[in-house]
């Protein structure tokens, strides 16, 4: 069955009902906002429509059963954005009793904003219980799913609800659906994919998937450390993925692919590309009439290693590409230089982005089907 969309509902479907709506508000803090702004507009049309929105997420890491929550777990964290964004209180339950908290669902005020505290907290969310899926079904008359950036996750909030109520998704996810589905079916050329991060193995399916269609593969970050590796470089200290190793060489037997010529090292590791590399990737990026980045190209938390990142990311800006940036950090970054308004899309997603454009069945995406 195809995916149903929140934007086809109409007002009779939705007034007076109580629709949970999946979002992914976890955050660092409310100023790292892109994932809130961005789940806003459904939330409004519920709103707009009669209904009342009841908001679950997961915030960082706590322990199942936890009773404290950290401060850098807590869902609360969202209130005052929710409260500036929307113009309205918002109910927030920090308590998660399920059966004491469908008995303060149904008697807050009609068209309320409810928010509910980390999902983690309750065992059984990472477990994919099915149990657990049922009961969290059973606070509300419909579901909507928002968080594209968890749907590659096997967890009870994203897979399991929709066994048991009418399935949406909502607007964020509908656009996201809609960009990255444009990008694998039809991206304009010269095509050029940036890839950097922490692994390689994530990134992997996307070069092997988009090889074909690609112009130019460019790779910075643990990516470019271990085809480096692959090619008998040596990398010194740098971190890379050895169990990567057999498939870049094969796939290095491509030219698409474009590795750095130059480094800045610290202590023996590969921590950005250098300034003949940044030149030589400028290049690549100025022609190009579509960019997908997804993965910064160094350390850039330290500004000392910032340098290669920051330029790629003038120069998409600054290109005349249709341009998708994607995963936290990268888009963090495009944030943080206010360069988004010269960015055709800036994707939540990382890993539901990765899985998703390198074919994988999302396991959020299937249940709504």
């Amino acid at each position: 069955m195809p995916i149903k969309y929140l934007r086809n509902l109409s007002e009779n479907s939705l007034r007076g009902k109580k629709v949970l709506v999946r979002v992914d508000f976890n955050v660092k803090s409310a100023i790292d906002s892109l994932r809130l702004e961005r789940t806003v507009p459904t939330i409004k049309f519920l709103l707009k429509n009669g209904a009342t929105p009841v908001l679950i997420s997961h915030r960082g890491r706590p322990k199942p059963g936890a009773r404290i929550v950290g401060r850098d777990e807590t869902l609360r964290v969202a209130v005052p954005f929710l409260t500036k964004a929307l113009r309205r209180k918002i109910y927030f339950f920090p308590s998660l009793n399920l059966e004491i908290l469908k008995e303060k669902i149904n008697n807050a005020p009609r068209e309320s904003v409810i928010l509910l505290e980390n999902l983690r907290l309750l065992p059984g969310e990472e477990a994919d219980d099915p149990i657990l899926g049922r009961k969290l079904a059973s606070l509300a008359h419909i579901y909507v799913n928002d968080a594209f950036a968890v749907n590659h996750r096997k967890n009870a909030s994203v897979t399991q609800i929709p066994k048991h109520l009418k399935s949406y998704a909502g607007l964020l996810l509908e656009d996201e659906l809609r960009e990255l589905g444009n990008l694998s079916k039809s991206p304009k050329r010269p095509f050029v994919i940036i890839l950097g991060g922490a692994k390689a193995s994530d990134k992997i399916g996307i070069i092997e998937r988009f090889l074909p269609y690609a112009t130019h593969i460019l790779l910075g970050g643990v990516p470019a450390n271990t085809f480096l590796k692959a090619r008998g470089f040596d990398i010194d200290k740098s971190p890379y993925e050895p169990s990567m190793l057999e498939r870049a060489k094969k796939l290095l037997q491509s030219e698409k692919i474009i590795l750095p010529k130059d480094f800045v090292s610290f202590q023996g590791k590969i921590l950005d590309i250098g300034k003949e590399s940044a030149e030589l990737f400028k290049h690549y990026i100025k022609g190009a009439r579509t960019i997908l980045w997804n993965g910064p190209l160094g350390l850039f938390e330290d500004p000392r290693f910032a340098k290669g990142s920051e330029t790629i990311a003038r120069a998409i800006a600054s290109g005349r590409g249709y341009s998708i940036v994607g995963g936290g950090e990268t888009t963090a970054l495009i944030l943080k230089l206010n360069l988004e308004k010269w960015v055709s899309f800036l994707s939540t997603g990382g890993g539901a982005m990765l899985e998703y454009l390198a074919d994988k069945k999302l396991p959020g995406i299937e249940a709504l089907k």
